[in-house]
């Protein structure tokens, strides 16, 4: 059954820290306390490892970050120097295919609701 990594990880560590503490010239199971210390060691290893890896994550997810916000600094110039080329413009396929709604076929945004009347019922 696995277990809460935080909650393993606790137990280890109590472990260990009470055997070396009150009784470190003790065998248990048939290990002695450097045997324990090396069975436990590849999950202690293991954990350094996911700490190092997450915190490459972090910094790695920084650095797209900055990148990003050059990026689209960058596209927005360039989006705004077609929509300003004479040969091109807003209404340009290149406009388009970059994913933008040309000026010809974007809707004006009037729209005429028409009034519900209510009727009264007869009494």
């Amino acid at each position: 059954m696995p277990s809460n990594p935080r909650i393993t990880l606790e137990r280890i560590t109590r472990t260990q820290s009470a055997w070396g503490t009150l009784r470190a010239q003790k065998s248990f199971a048939g290990m002695t306390l450097d045997q324990f210390r090396e069975t436990i060691a590849p999950s202690l290893t293991a954990r350094a490892t996911i700490a190092r890896l997450e915190n490459e994550l972090i910094a790695a997810q920084n650095q797209r970050d900055d990148a990003d916000q050059a990026s689209n600094d960058a596209v927005q110039l360039l989006v705004n120097a077609i929509k300003g080329d004479p040969d091109e413009g807003v209404d340009g396929e290149l406009y388009e295919a970059m994913g933008y709604v040309r000026k010809s076929e974007r809707k004006s945004g009037l729209s005429r609701k028409t009034k519900v009347v209510e009727t009264k019922p007869a009494a």
